[in-house]
């Protein structure tokens, strides 16, 4: 198995950074919709609110290292055949996800942060906060954070939606490349 991406297949680094990635997106979204019923006495308040900040700075750092990696070992084309709105589609969809594995961080950075608090990553070290204590600002993060969010899962629908059509319709090899 190659580590590299090539001209026609995505390399093992590429594959475990996709999925990781998808995994703690989903894993995050759900944890965020959980987090949303839990009182400030419930037990879990404190804890799940500490693993959704951690692993969202996780996948923002997992995400720029995929952005750095795939400026290093690009992509691989789109397979033989595709319809032009159709590679226009994914191109378009690939880049909306990236900005969500961008955005919604960062969102999630001022929500913390504009309250004037430091995120603390897994209790190994903490991130400060770098902008003023600032009401209107974490209000607008927390309403940007939730509809991206949402936004986010049903484009990861689409996209999972997607490479299953062409896997079960088109037969082609879109979908077992990135397995």
């Amino acid at each position: 198995m190659l580590i590299k991406n090539t001209l026609s297949r995505f390399g093992l680094f590429s594959k475990l950074l996709h999925w990781l990635i998808a995994i703690l997106i989903l894993g995050l979204i759900w944890l965020g919709w959980y987090m949303v019923d839990l009182t400030y006495y419930d037990k879990w308040y404190n804890d799940s609110l500490h693993y959704h900040k951690s692993l969202g700075i996780l996948a923002l750092a997992l995400a720029l290292f995929k952005i750095g990696w795939q400026w290093h070992t690009p992509a691989p084309g789109p397979v033989a055949g595709l319809k032009t709105w159709e590679k226009a589609g994914a191109k378009v969809m690939h880049y909306v996800l990236w900005g969500m594995m961008l955005l919604i961080p960062v969102t999630g950075y001022l929500i913390s942060t504009s309250a004037g608090k430091p995120i603390q990553l897994f209790n190994w070290f903490e991130l400060p906060a770098i902008v003023d204590v600032d009401e209107e600002l974490r209000e607008l993060a927390i309403d940007v954070h939730f509809y991206l969010a949402y936004a986010t899962l049903f484009l990861v629908a689409g996209h999972a939606g997607a490479a299953l059509k062409h896997h079960f319709i088109n037969g082609d090899d879109t979908l077992k490349r990135m397995l």
